[in-house]
């Protein structure tokens, strides 16, 4: 009888230590409800190094150069923000599926990977404002351009990303349209060169980037949906680190900065025409 009472006792304390580690303690324990994990930005600074999720195959917002070093819009934005924290900045290569994961699993501290703003998603993270507006659009082979989704071919199928606005959107909106779908960038791109697909749907900017670095591609459909944001994201529960952010892009404003990055990074591929239409400026729509 002691011996079952002994454990009896035993398991409560084991349940209590698991329920108080779930629960979590804010700030104190870098996690908060629902297990999500995060780090303050006292936590980031005091350890010298913040994680940043980008994309590494998605020039020219994401990407690895030919000498191993990451570039593009997000990535200017994300060695700002190590800048004006004072600590190093790591790069963790993501692809749109996980990203919402990666936040809530503490692998990286902010996602800076053309994460569109949608009401989905916010109830998984926190968004701090917006620097770039967005839309979707759709790619397609010169010789066969395809201009509308409403009389798209039975036998066709349009490739997306899975994990993007762009799949969410033709799924609730074009249930009877056939879905190829790619985990990144780079085999989105092989399929669509290879044929596998009548055409590509994904983010606007992407779309446009494409159609402009490949000759034989054109972009039919340069606005599809609604036009929405792209903001950085943080773990749900954030409060530091979003505020931090928020103050960050408000800051950043007062010297046009995303208008900076945009004509280091983007204006090659776009030309100075898309600017005014693409950059949001200090968190302002």
């Amino acid at each position: 009888m002691k011996k079952m009472k002994f454990l009896l006792v035993m398991a409560l304390l084991g349940l209590l230590v698991f329920s108080l580690a779930a629960c979590g303690g804010g700030d104190a324990s870098g996690s908060g409800d629902n297990g999500v994990v995060y780090r303050t930005v006292d936590e980031i600074k005091a350890d010298g190094t913040i994680n940043i999720g980008v994309f590494s195959d998605k020039n020219p917002f994401g990407y690895v150069d030919e000498n191993g070093e990451y570039q593009g819009y997000d990535v200017y934005f994300a060695r700002r923000i190590g800048e004006d924290l004072g600590v190093k900045v790591n790069f963790v290569s993501t692809e749109a599926a996980n990203r919402t994961e990666y936040l809530q699993t503490g692998k990286v501290d902010i996602i800076l990977a053309n994460f569109t703003v949608t009401p989905e998603r916010a109830e998984e993270v926190d968004f701090a404002a917006p620097y770039m507006n967005v839309a979707l659009g759709v790619v397609s082979p010169s010789d066969r351009v395809i201009e509308s989704l409403d009389d798209w071919a039975a036998d066709d199928e349009m490739i997306v990303i899975s994990g993007t606005t762009a799949e969410t959107y033709l799924i609730n909106n074009y249930p009877d349209i056939k879905l190829q779908k790619y985990d990144s960038y780079a085999t989105a791109k092989n399929a669509l060169e290879n044929g596998n697909g009548a055409a590509w749907a994904n983010d606007n900017t992407e779309v446009l980037a494409y159609a402009l670095q490949n000759a034989g591609y054109t972009v039919g459909i340069p606005e599809l949906g609604n036009q929405d944001t792209i903001a950085p994201a943080v773990s749900k529960g954030n409060a530091t680190l979003l505020d931090w952010l928020n103050d960050e892009i408000v800051a950043l404003g007062e010297e046009n900065f995303f208008h900076e990055d945009y004509k280091a990074t983007l204006a090659d591929t776009y030309g100075m025409d898309y600017m005014e239409s693409l950059v949001v400026e200090g968190g302002a729509q």
